[in-house]
C-alpha cells in the first residue's frame, strides 16, 4: 500500500469514527465505497450513529424526487423563455385560422355540431373567441356544460367558466358529477371540464375539416396511398353484443 493510500485510510477512519457516513466519506475522499467497505468494517459505529445514517437516507429517499422536479421544472422554465421569443411579429389570419382548426382537429367533436371538451382555461378562452371571428357568431347563443368532481362547487365553477368564456350563466345545462372514487388522481382538475357547444354549426364544423384538408393536401395524398394500401385491415366483422 503506498503512502498516499495509507494516508487516505487513516482519514476515512477517522472521518468513519467522527460519525460519517460511506456517502459523505466517498464524496470527501474520492474513494470508491466497495473500498471503504473494504477499509472500515471493522470500525464500530454507534447505534446513535447508525440511527442518524437510516435518518439521512430516508430524508435523500424523500427529498430525492421532489429535487429532481425542481430541477426538471427549472429546465423547462428556461426553455419556455427562450421559445417564446421565436414567435415574432404579429399572427396572420391565415395562419390564425389554422391554429384554430388544428386545435379543434384535436379536441373537438368530429360528430353533429362544433363542440369541443378541454380542462385548459387558455384553450377554451381561444376557441370561444376564434368560433366567434371565424364563423360570426355571438358566444353568447353557445350552450356550455361542466363535467366534475362530486367534492367541487358546482355554482362556483359554473361562474368561474362563464366569466373566462362570456357565456352566460343560463346557456349552461345541468352538470355531469362524477361519481366518487378511491383511486390516486395523478392530474387535479381543478375547474372541472367544460364542453362548448356551438348551435346550428354542422356547416361550420365541415368548414374547419376542409381548411385542415386543404393544408395538408400533399401530405393526405400519401394518406390516402397508404389507406388504399391497407384496405384489407377494414375487412374485419363486428362483434355482436347478444345480451
Amino acid at each position: 500500500m503506498s503512502m498516499n493510500n495509507r494516508e487516505l485510510k487513516n482519514t476515512a477512519i477517522r472521518m468513519r469514527k467522527g460519525g460519517k457516513s460511506y456517502g459523505e466519506i466517498s464524496k470527501t475522499l474520492d474513494v470508491a465505497k466497495s473500498t471503504l467497505s473494504y477499509w472500515l468494517k471493522s470500525i464500530p459505529i454507534s447505534k446513535m450513529q447508525r440511527s442518524l445514517f437510516y435518518t439521512d437516507r430516508i430524508r435523500k429517499l424523500a427529498e430525492g424526487p421532489r429535487g429532481s422536479r425542481a430541477r426538471r421544472q427549472k429546465e423547462i422554465e428556461i426553455i419556455l423563455a427562450q421559445t417564446k421569443d421565436e414567435m415574432t411579429g404579429e399572427i396572420t389570419d391565415n395562419a390564425y385560422r389554422l391554429f384554430g382548426a388544428g386545435l379543434y382537429w384535436a379536441e373537438g367533436s368530429k360528430g353533429g355540431m362544433l363542440q369541443i371538451t378541454n380542462s385548459d382555461p387558455a384553450l377554451i378562452y381561444f376557441m370561444v373567441r376564434w368560433f366567434e371571428k371565424m364563423f360570426a357568431v355571438n358566444r353568447k347563443t353557445f350552450f356550455a356544460k361542466l363535467n366534475i368532481y362530486s367534492q367541487q362547487n358546482n355554482i362556483n365553477l359554473k361562474e368561474f367558466w362563464s366569466d373566462l368564456s362570456g357565456i352566460p350563466i343560463e346557456r349552461f345545462g345541468k352538470s355531469y358529477i362524477k361519481p366518487s372514487s378511491k383511486n390516486v388522481k395523478t392530474n387535479n382538475l381543478y375547474y372541472g371540464t367544460i364542453q362548448i357547444t356551438v348551435p346550428k354549426s354542422s356547416d361550420m364544423k365541415w368548414r374547419v375539416f376542409g381548411w385542415i384538408q386543404g393544408a395538408l393536401a400533399i401530405q393526405n395524398k400519401h394518406v390516402s396511398r397508404n389507406l388504399v394500401r391497407w384496405e384489407h385491415l377494414r375487412r374485419v366483422e363486428r362483434s355482436v353484443n347478444l345480451r
